[in-house]
């Protein structure tokens, strides 16, 4: 890979990613679940806060993939979101909003202060069905 690739930089000692190859199983379990979650956060029946967690993890997990497709490994859990010009060519209005998702679950989960609403759950949502997209 070229020394200008923005992964490959992210790669070096002490960057946000890790250099692995690709595990096929990997990837299709992180897309089996992905997809599988994408699809129950959409039942508008389950609590806000859960269809928030659903599509939260299907984001995480399709991003993840498209990451170790690439031949990475996160070192910490936004990174998948902010790599996602690199990974599958998205731009920041999908980035940014799994970014302030990534927020959100941060302080529901670390400090109880889950605080989601209906605009929100749906932005989210529509952020991870572009990252299923790019992906098919």
């Amino acid at each position: 890979m070229s020394p200008t690739n923005p992964l490959d930089n992210l790669s070096r000692p002490g960057g946000s990613l890790k250099a692995e190859p690709p595990d096929a199983a990997e990837i299709a379990g992180l897309l089996r679940t992905g997809r599988a979650r994408l699809v129950d956060a959409g039942n508008t029946t389950l609590a806000l806060e859960s269809r928030f967690d659903l599509a939260y993890n299907a984001a995480r997990a399709l991003c993840l993939a498209a990451l170790r497709a690439k031949g990475y490994r996160a070192g910490n859990r936004y990174i998948v979101f902010h790599v996602l010009p690199h990974t599958l060519g998205l731009g920041p209005e999908v980035w940014r909003v799994l970014d302030v998702c990534h927020n959100k679950r941060n302080l529901g989960e670390y400090e109880g202060l889950l605080e989601v609403d209906e605009r929100l759950v749906g932005d989210l949502i529509r952020a991870a069905q572009s990252v299923a997209k790019a992906l098919a």
